[in-house]
Formats: C-alpha cells, sequence, structure tokens
C-alpha cells in the first residue's frame, strides 16, 4: 500500500480506536467502523492536519471509505 494509506490508517486507528486489521481501501467509515457525526469531524481534522491541506465540507461529505480519503489527500495535497 503506500504511504499515505499508512497514515491515514493510524489516523482512523487512533482516532477509532479500532484494531488496525479492520482497515484497508474498502473499509467504510460509517458502516464498517461505526464512527459518528463527531468521529468523522475528528478524522476530516486529522487528515487535514498530518497533510497540511484544507478539506471543505463539501468535500468531506463526499469521502465515505478509507480509499476515498487516500485518494482525495493523493489529489489534493501540497
Amino acid at each position: 500500500m503506500s504511504e499515505v494509506f499508512d497514515q491515514v490508517k493510524a489516523i482512523i486507528v487512533d482516532v477509532l480506536k479500532v484494531d488496525d486489521s479492520e482497515v484497508s481501501m474498502e473499509t467504510r467509515f460509517i458502516e464498517d467502523l461505526k464512527a459518528d457525526s463527531m468521529d468523522q469531524f475528528f478524522l476530516i481534522d486529522g487528515f487535514s492536519e498530518k497533510f497540511d491541506l484544507e478539506i471543505p465540507d463539501d468535500s468531506a461529505r463526499q469521502i465515505k471509505t478509507v480509499g476515498d480519503a487516500v485518494t482525495y489527500i493523493e489529489a489534493n495535497r501540497n
């Protein structure tokens, strides 16, 4: 997997307190990891901080899987 995936996975494991074996590119935040809206806020905030990028609310709402997050970050980071 990519370096971005590994960093995204580390943030997810830290924020959601899940085992890293539960996180793959296909993993869905709400359905698979039981993330609520506050969890999602903290994840987006963590991604923004780690990768030094702004994630607008409309883009954040489109990030539903780990793969969505990785793809967005790879396409938009500086």
